[in-house]
């Protein structure tokens, strides 16, 4: 073929240290926004991008031209590293190493986005971990329940 044409949309979650920095709620839209920003620059489209206080959410289209582990890697450096320069109230904050990602089919993008839009209200029924635990059962991920929010 002549040209590469890809668009693979996949949701991130990920998760800040627990010994960590929270997130401040007055500071969630504007880390978002940096966030989108930074898939922007690397290609990719930030369809959605939000979360809570302790993790993000975030439903993008995979730029073509960098592996999924780069371009985590990049997000999450990239934003941790500008949240420790903005605020002094940051600078021990950190995201834990690893993070989950599952493919979005186009059918689910609607559905997708409003889930991560509602975190808040999610999260006053559910934890962080039932979530991310639902997460990996519908994706038929195999995990060890022991091992899996460690850092």
């Amino acid at each position: 073929m002549a040209s590469t044409l890809v668009k693979i949309n996949i949701h991130l979650i990920f998760h800040i240290k627990s010994q960590g920095v929270k997130m401040q709620e007055n500071d969630l839209d504007r880390i978002h926004a940096y966030i989108g920003g930074i898939i922007n620059e690397l290609g990719g489209i930030p369809i959605a991008v939000g979360g809570t206080n302790d993790h993000i959410h975030i439903l993008t289209t995979l730029p073509k031209t960098i592996a999924l582990s780069d371009f985590v890697r990049i997000i999450k450096t990239n934003s941790s590293k500008w949240l420790k320069q903005s605020n002094s109230d940051y600078t021990k904050f950190a995201w834990q190493e690893g993070y989950g990602a599952f493919s979005v089919s186009p059918s689910l993008i609607e559905k997708t986005t409003n889930y991560i839009r509602s975190q808040a209200e999610h999260h006053r029924k559910h934890t962080f971990q039932e979530e991310y635990k639902r997460f990996l059962d519908t994706y038929g991920i195999q995990y060890n329940e022991r091992f899996v929010f460690e850092e």
